[in-house]
């Protein structure tokens, strides 16, 4: 029996994984430079747009006083955050599923 270290919680995990995708008949792709390069592109688009909405409502936030009013932009900043998550999420499969 080799001297193998045992392995982690995380490897076992990741092996469990691989095997059922294998099962599945789901294939391992790497992604070229270029692909890398626009998710990396698109999830940095993402921060900047993260970073407007908490500037636009922080600002927003501040002149309200109302309860009503305040859980309506909390609402409509949850809303803006979510879209451009789901954005930049759909932009990454996208990229991952070109060719």
């Amino acid at each position: 029996m080799p001297d193998e270290e045992p392995k982690s919680a995380v490897e076992l995990a990741m092996e469990r994984f691989r095997k059922k995708d294998a099962d599945a008949g789901v294939t391992e792709r790497k992604l070229s430079a270029a692909q890398k390069q626009a998710i990396a592109e698109a999830r940095n688009i993402c921060e900047a747009k993260l970073a407007e909405i908490e500037i636009l409502y922080r600002s927003k936030f501040q002149g309200v006083s109302d309860q009503e009013a305040h859980r309506a932009l909390e609402q409509a900043r949850l809303r803006d955050i979510q879209r451009a998550t789901e954005d930049r999420d759909r932009k990454i499969a996208e990229i991952r599923n070109e060719e």
